[in-house]
Parts: C-alpha cells; structure tokens; sequence
C-alpha cells in the first residue's frame, strides 16, 4: 500500500483511539503480531503529520492483566483530557469476559493501565458475553460512553456518564434491536454541523453492515430525524466495517475504517493482512444526509475514471483481473471520484452520498 496504512505483519482490524495529540494523529488497531489472522488481540499503533504517511510504531497494549487473559484488548477509543491521553479498550478475561479498562499516556506512546481497571465490570444484566468496543466523547460538562451489547440475540448500544473518566453510571439503551444481530459493534456518537450521528457495524449483514443515523441527542436518548427509516447505509461495498471518528483541530470530522472483511482469508505466503480505509471528511448535504468524501490531503490521488470501474446500460462495475467484485443497478450515470492503489479501490458516488470499499489483494 503507498496511501492506505497497513501494518508491517500480522493481523489487523479495527481502527481505534483516533485522536490528533501532541501534534501528531494518532491510530491504533486491534492487532495480532503473530500470524496474518485473528488470535489474541493487542493494539497496534501508528501516526501521521497529513493523515497519509504512517509510521508504525511498538505495540502500545499488550494483553498482560489477568482480566485480558481472554481474548485480551479489543477495541475502544481515545480522549485527552488536561494534557493527558486515556485509552479505553475492552479487556476479555476467561472469568468475567468482556468488561471495559483504561489506559494513560503523557507522551502517546508509553501508555500505562488503571490500576482500577476494569471501569465498567457487568452490563446492567450481568451478562457480559457481549459487551464491547466503548466510544468515549465529552457532552457539555461530562463524559459519556457509547459501548456495544447484545442480549438474547438483541443487539444493542448502551451510553454511559461519567465525571472523571473512572466512575462510570448506565443511562440507557440507545438501540435495542434484533434485527443487527446479536451484539452491535464499533458504536460511534458524534456532532457534526449541528446534528448527531449515531454510526454502528451491524454483525447481522442488511446487506450493509454499517449502520449511519442523523438526528438528535440530549443526553439520553438519540431521536432520529427519519422515524420509518432512522439508519441508513451511506457505505454499500463489501471491504467497510467497524468505522471510527474524530475531530482534528480544523474542526473536522475524519473517519477511518477497517478496509477487509471477515469471509476473506490470508493467501498462500501471505505476512500480513488488513488496512485502513483512506480518511475521510463527513458532513451533511442540503437535505441533511450524510455524505463522506476523501479528506483534502488525499483529493490529489483521486481520478474521475478508472481502470476498475465502468458504467454501462444502467449498471455500475468495479472488475478486477477479470473478476467483477460490484454490479449495482443505477438509473442514471453516477458522478464518481475514484482513489485507486495497491490492492484497493474507494469509490465515491454523486458527492460522497454513497462510498463503495473494495479491497482487491
């Protein structure tokens, strides 16, 4: 890859602790060192000036605690809060599962957990099979907490308040709903020009499996402008889950994903597999969707036609070595923005309205 991160070995997916700190964006990703495949998870780490070169950098979680001593750190989020830079994960242990802990950095790359940790031990039912992936964000004049669930095959996202990022109160239930499955991941709560944003990954395919809703929050409960049809797919291909933002100091709001996709497995010889989709600005059109475009450090590399991708008798296509990877019905001819490179095609359709991710290594 020359724009799109990737790590140098090993497995990885999600983006998480999207943060700029220091003068520096940083990313970190679920992570297994050890082989390009899902085992017991770490979290890598990397930073950028521009957003597109990546140094990675020493692995900045460890599954060392004996609450990890399960599946060990999943995915979670970053926050700063009076210079300070605090990681939250969730830790997997064999005894209590998945349960929610903490970790702090001065400088960003030497982090040190809570020696409280967890910060969140059960789900309001004591269940906590399920339980994972916590999105910290400030709200007025405290901190609240976005984490994915499941119960009897329900998915939910349950939000959280907290004062001093230690102690942590349940609000309740933003979403409860069988039809994503039987947990949501990757939870996402953000403003943006005025509006909120609730984004999950759905483990249930819709076919889509991220989910994008605008409305309203008031710190309780999210109230979604479209009641019939509050979360759309603003993302349709098949290499997108588990999306992640922030906001950097322009006042942006930048999402990066994890461009792979759990049917595929590592080729014969394969090191190494997974990376991030290209960041990406979101913001709202005049109708008040959601639409995301290739932020501005990465418009250069973008083209308006391309090898991979074709429009003929109402059908668009994205072919690679002969193998067509998207066919979709379209009406008229699509406005498309194109951003090829190794092994990756993104495709942004009518002004950002719609994304397609493909990751064609």
């Amino acid at each position: 890859m020359f724009y799109h991160f990737t790590n140098a070995k090993g497995w990885m997916n999600d983006p998480n602790g999207l943060i700029f700190f220091k003068g520096k964006y940083h990313a970190f990703f679920q992570h297994y060192p050890y082989a390009p495949r899902w085992g017991t998870m770490h979290w890598g780490h990397a930073t950028s000036s521009d957003l597109i070169q990546w140094e990675e950098h020493d692995i900045a979680l460890f599954p060392d605690q004996e609450y990890e001593n399960g599946g060990g750190c999943f995915s979670g989020s970053a926050i700063e809060k009076d210079g300070r830079l605090y990681l939250f994960y969730t830790s997997v242990s064999k005894e209590n599962g998945q349960t929610q802990s903490m970790a702090w950095s001065d400088d960003g790359f030497t982090f040190h957990k809570y020696e409280g940790n967890p910060v969140i031990r059960n789900t309001p039912w004591g269940d906590n099979r399920e339980f994972r992936d916590p999105k910290v964000f400030r709200y007025e004049d405290r901190y609240m907490m976005v984490v994915g669930a499941g119960q009897y095959d329900i998915g939910k996202i349950l939000l959280y308040s907290s004062e001093d990022l230690v102690n942590w109160e349940f609000i309740s239930e933003l979403i409860s709903d069988p039809k994503y499955g039987c947990c949501i991941e990757c939870p996402d709560l953000y403003e943006l020009e005025g509006r909120y944003v609730l984004m999950f990954s759905s483990v249930k395919s819709l076919p889509h499996r991220v989910c994008f809703g605008v409305g309203d929050f008031d710190g309780e409960s999210f109230i979604p402008d479209d009641i019939e049809e509050p979360f759309k797919a603003v993302e349709t291909g098949p290499d997108f889950y588990a999306p992640q933002t922030f906001e950097d100091p322009d006042g942006r709001r930048i999402l990066i994903a994890w461009m792979y996709n759990w049917k595929r497995s590592a080729g014969a010889g394969r090191t190494q597999v997974g990376a991030f989709t290209i960041p990406r600005e979101l913001g709202l059109d005049l109708e008040g969707n959601l639409i995301m475009l290739p932020v501005a450090e990465a418009m250069r590399y973008t083209v308006n036609e391309s090898r991979f991708v074709s429009y003929d008798r109402g059908r668009l296509r994205i072919v690679f070595e002969g193998t067509t990877l998207i066919d979709r019905p379209f009406k008229d001819e699509p406005e498309i923005l194109v951003l090829e490179d190794v092994g990756t095609v993104e495709v942004f359709i009518n002004g950002g309205k719609e994304t397609i991710t493909t990751y064609i290594c």
